[in-house]
């Protein structure tokens, strides 16, 4: 089998397909909660705390300086605001998540749930059943 026949083979699975449709929506999902914390979630918060753009909140360790030569050395800072928006928004699409997944787990439990239907009886069960009520017709 050559190379481009399993690669071919490989794209044809179902799970990559899946896998290829699923990060093109998480990207875009990811776009729309980062919009929602930074749009609608954060303006709120930064007024409830003094008007501040939340991003702009850090912790100076080092002041910006200007060496001998004249270059401009930047301030070295701890962004605690841009690390809180991250990982709001992190939460926010790991809860979302977790409710898709809740959902499916549910769909599949309902299917498991569901009671199996009996195969329809063989040739010979068929034969063996009108055996038997022969049988006991004749007692």
């Amino acid at each position: 089998m050559g190379l481009v026949s399993e690669f071919k083979d490989f794209i044809n699975k179902g799970n990559v397909v899946d896998l290829a449709v699923g990060v093109v929506i998480g990207g875009a999902f990811g776009k729309i909660v980062n919009s929602v914390v930074n749009d609608i979630i954060m303006p709120p918060i930064g007024l409830l705390i003094s008007g501040v753009n939340f991003t702009d909140i850090k912790i100076k360790i080092k002041e910006a300086a200007v060496d001998a030569a004249g270059k401009a050395i930047p301030a070295v800072t701890i962004n605690i605001g841009s690390f809180l928006q991250i990982f709001l928004e992190f939460m926010i699409v790991a809860f979302a998540i977790f409710m898709v997944v809740k959902a499916v787990n549910r769909m599949r439990a309902k299917e498991a749930a569901a009671p199996a239907v009996p195969a329809a009886p063989g040739k010979e069960e068929l034969l063996l059943t009108e055996i038997r009520d022969l049988l006991k017709s004749k007692s």
